[in-house]
């Protein structure tokens, strides 16, 4: 069975604090696991979280602030210790070069893992296609490169039972039909169409660090699932603004623009000392989809398809 869902491992910004890691989080997609933005302590959290480097196939980096790149030293160091036996992608700004080299090679250790290099430069846009996803990156704005990312399935079919039955289609036939796009059946032809229906791929996203902007929008547009930073409470916009963030409401404002099924709020500020305030404030910005105000080791499925 396929599993689709978010492991958050680290939810605050800038600094850890008593109740909240630095920035962490995996995604599970079916077989596949893609870590986001590792900041320092992730590898424990990973552990507490029942994470294995073997869950690791990717690794994305929004950008190289302490709180979301830190992590990198020990989770690359797992990965080889572990002798994970796949290759491993990292993905990140190529203008961080210099930062992720110092990360991946902060102490000796021996090599056993391929690990590819795949840094963003530009506006982004497409890093890689799977048979299970097409993964992308859009450009933010921050006071340094920073850039988010987008996992698209591609669009499927979904079988109808009733249609199958119509035409005596059943067991074994079913799954021809789906590889072959078509059956012959008593004297005649039954297309794929007869009998499905268009089926959405999910999509995902993860925005960090970043003010309002185009690529922002571009990323969260019609996603089941956006992962997004709120670092800051509405009442100080001015210093997200200042500092290249987001406050809660709008993040919430963004998403319900955006059409997002279920909208995840993390790196909060350790300024502020109540969580539901952001839950408040994304309701009061007119998000009325599923809301998740993420906390540390907590899972966080995928909405089901419509």
């Amino acid at each position: 069975m396929s599993v689709r869902e978010l492991v958050v491992l680290g939810t605050a910004s800038q600094v850890p604090t008593r109740h909240r890691n630095h920035n962490g989080y995996l995604l599970r997609w079916d077989g596949e696991g893609i870590l986001f933005d590792p900041g320092e302590g992730t590898q424990r959290q990973m552990v507490r979280a029942g994470v294995a480097a073997h869950d690791i196939n990717r690794i994305c980096v929004t950008h190289f602030h302490g709180d979301h790149s830190l992590g990198l030293a020990g989770v690359v160091q797992r990965i080889n210790l572990d002798r994970v036996p796949h290759p491993v992608t990292a993905h990140y700004p190529a203008s961080g070069q210099r930062f992720f080299e110092r990360l991946r090679y902060a102490t000796a250790y021996r090599e056993t893992v391929q690990l590819a290099e795949a840094p963003v430069a530009g506006e982004g846009g497409v890093l890689a296609r799977t048979a299970g996803y097409t993964l992308e990156a859009r450009r933010l704005s921050h006071p340094v490169e920073s850039y988010g990312y987008r996992l698209t399935e591609p669009d499927g079919r979904r079988m109808l039972p009733e249609r199958l039955a119509a035409h005596g289609i059943r067991g074994p036939e079913i799954g021809r039909l789906q590889r072959e796009g078509a059956l012959e059946r008593e004297g005649h032809t039954v297309t794929l169409e007869e009998v499905s229906e268009a089926r959405r791929g999910q999509r995902f996203a993860f925005v960090m660090d970043t003010r309002l902007c185009e690529g922002a929008h571009d990323l969260a547009q019609g996603c089941d699932l956006l992962v997004i930073e709120s670092t800051f409470l509405d009442e100080d916009e001015p210093l997200a603004v200042e500092y290249g963030h987001l406050t809660a409401g709008q993040a919430a404002r963004l998403a319900a623009e955006a059409g997002v099924r279920h909208l995840v709020l993390t790196h909060f500020s350790q300024r502020y000392g109540d969580p539901t305030d952001f839950e408040r404030q994304a309701r009061a910005a007119g998000f009325e989809g599923e809301l998740t105000v993420a906390q540390d080791l907590m899972s966080v499925a995928l909405p089901k398809r419509r």
